[in-house]
This record gives structure tokens, C-alpha cells and sequence, in this order.
């Protein structure tokens, strides 16, 4: 059975550490876990209200691959993201609690996560993404892959579900409707999925918790 570390900082909320727990443990198992409405209430408000202050032309066509590498591909991807700053003001409270998220998922599976990005991806209806991965085998350093939702009142019918796949043999693990505060954790390099068109325009935060990879005053990730 799996056991809370009693040390675990004094000035993190009890509430927290059950949501944490729940998620290391999730990812210890089986490498991803899905959580329905799991995202406190004040983490998902200051998103909404950071998105509601984002001028529709900062929304730019989402890229595929690293660095120069990088193409655009509306075959592949259609979706368009604006990526976060950490210093906004409505930004604080999403950052504040994916470092707390990353302080004890460190302590509990030594992920040795050490940096965390995110954006905004907006979806118009009919848009989608195609099966991907989100990191290669020994080319990125994201580890670990977050997804939340800022859609109220989504019905399950209107489709835009994320599609989970199994690692080796492919197959559909699951699909999680994009209703909001919902989260999806999984493993970045052993887990494909894609998102399927919807009907209505559908928003996500997407992040990854990132490993070192600067190397001889080469930062790490690339833009």
C-alpha cells in the first residue's frame, strides 16, 4: 500500500496533498490518470479569467516538431495556442499550484522534474489534433504531461474527447470528454492520443513537466 510522506510541507493545503496523492499514485500504476472535475475551484477560475483577457490575434497556428525543426501542419494539427507567461497576474495561482504539484511528485516517484511549461489551445469546431506523441525517446525532456479543461457545460455529445492509447500494442485506452476543470496526467513519452473534432469550440491548458536538458549554455526547450 502505498503511504503519504507525513513530511510534506507545512503550507500546502490538506487538499492538495489528497489531489497529489491521487495523481502519484495514477501515475506510479499505470503511467496516467484521469480525474473528473478534480482541479480546484480557484486554480480554474484564474484560468477563465486569464483567457478571457487574451486578445484573439495573440492565438497563433500550433506547431509540430522542436527548435527549427518546427513546421506547421493542418493535416496533422489545427488547433491554435497561445503560450502562457508566467508573470501574468491571472497566471500566479496556475503556476503556484503546478509547482506544488511538481515539489511533490519529485518527493514521492524522484521524477526529478525540473521545469514546467504551459499554453492555452484553442479549438474552432471541426478542428482537431491527429495521434502524437508529446516526447521521443531519448529527444525531448518532457517527462510528465498535464491537460485540463475550460469548457462549461459540455455535453458528451458534442465530441472534442481526448483519446488515450496503450504504449506498445496502440490500443484505445480510453477518451475523456473536455468538460471543464477535469484532469489528464500521463507519461509524455509512452503515451499516445489525439483530439477529435468537436462541435463547438473547445478550450484546454496544456503543460509538461520538464526534465534539465541545458547542455553547454544551450537552453533547453527550444522555441
Amino acid at each position: 500500500m502505498i503511504q503519504k510522506i507525513a513530511d510534506f510541507s507545512a503550507d500546502t493545503p490538506s487538499e492538495d496533498d489528497s489531489l497529489f496523492e491521487r495523481i502519484a499514485c495514477g501515475v506510479e500504476s499505470q503511467g496516467y490518470v484521469i480525474l473528473p472535475t478534480a482541479l480546484p475551484g480557484p486554480v480554474g477560475d484564474s484560468l477563465l479569467q486569464y483567457l478571457s483577457l487574451l486578445e484573439e490575434e495573440r492565438f497563433h497556428q500550433a506547431r509540430i516538431g522542436r527548435g527549427i525543426e518546427q513546421t506547421r501542419n493542418q493535416f496533422i494539427r489545427r488547433d491554435k495556442i497561445v503560450w502562457m507567461d508566467s508573470l501574468h497576474p491571472e497566471a500566479c495561482t496556475w503556476f503556484n499550484w503546478t509547482a506544488r504539484l511538481k515539489t511533490y511528485l519529485n518527493r514521492r516517484l524522484f521524477l526529478g522534474l525540473f521545469s514546467f511549461e504551459s499554453h492555452f489551445a484553442r479549438y474552432h469546431s471541426g478542428d482537431f489534433y491527429k495521434k502524437h506523441l508529446d516526447a521521443f525517446r531519448g529527444e525531448s525532456n518532457r517527462v510528465l504531461t498535464l491537460v485540463t479543461y475550460l469548457n462549461r457545460g459540455w455535453e458528451p455529445g458534442q465530441g472534442g474527447e481526448l483519446v488515450l492509447y496503450a504504449p506498445d500494442e496502440g490500443a484505445e485506452i480510453t477518451r475523456v470528454v473536455p468538460t471543464f476543470g477535469t484532469l489528464v496526467i500521463f507519461l509524455s513519452e509512452e503515451f499516445p492520443h489525439e483530439v477529435l473534432a468537436a462541435d463547438r469550440d473547445r478550450y484546454s491548458v496544456a503543460g509538461w513537466f520538464r526534465v534539465n536538458g541545458s547542455i553547454n549554455q544551450q537552453i533547453d526547450p527550444p522555441r
